[in-house]
């Protein structure tokens, strides 16, 4: 059987033989479309509220943190992620129990890195008129909670593995 399209050949429609050549657009419904307007007018206000006063150093910290991003934190959870698959060998399935808590970790580490660090405590208790103590603490427990769930949950789901490979062995015979 013959592919359908191959790479490097030109697209042609079939048309049947005295059919008007009609291209359609892949439009949505026009609820999809209004949705999608109104969500691009909503990322256009927001925009242009955040550019109105700081625009060079919000642009800045975008560039910065893309930049940051692809040339130093993808590299070092590239390898990370590779060294944890040689080091899980045939437990290949127990990786994704250290991914998941791994990544909701970083990713409030990224997101509350100012207060963590307590950079910003000042701006925040200024700003907030509360206290920016204990944000490195509860990160580390919601860190040492995401760790120990998802440890509960690989050892569940072993337990469960064990037992079904278990009673589905015949019994021996003495």
């Amino acid at each position: 059987m013959r592919p359908r399209f191959q790479f490097g050949t030109p697209f042609r429609p079939r048309l049947r033989p005295g059919s008007p050549l009609r291209l359609r657009l892949p439009l949505g419904s026009p609820f999809q479309l209004l949705l999608l307007a109104c969500s691009f007018a909503l990322a256009a206000y927001a925009v242009v509220r955040l550019l109105d006063r700081d625009w060079f150093d919000v642009a800045l910290w975008i560039v910065g943190a893309a930049l940051l991003h692809d040339l130093v934190l993808l590299p070092l959870y590239a390898a990370a992620d590779r060294a944890l698959v040689r080091v899980a060998g045939r437990h290949r399935s127990a990786v994704m129990y250290v991914r998941v808590p791994a990544a909701l970790s970083g990713l409030l580490l990224l997101v509350w890195f100012p207060l963590i660090g307590g950079e910003v405590a000042g701006r925040y208790t200024a700003a907030t008129g509360l206290s920016a103590d204990g944000f490195a603490t509860r990160w580390l427990l919601l860190t040492a909670a995401l760790f120990g769930g998802s440890a509960l949950l690989y050892v569940l789901r072993c337990t469960v593995r064990l037992r079904r490979a278990t009673k589905e062995r015949p019994s021996a015979d003495h």
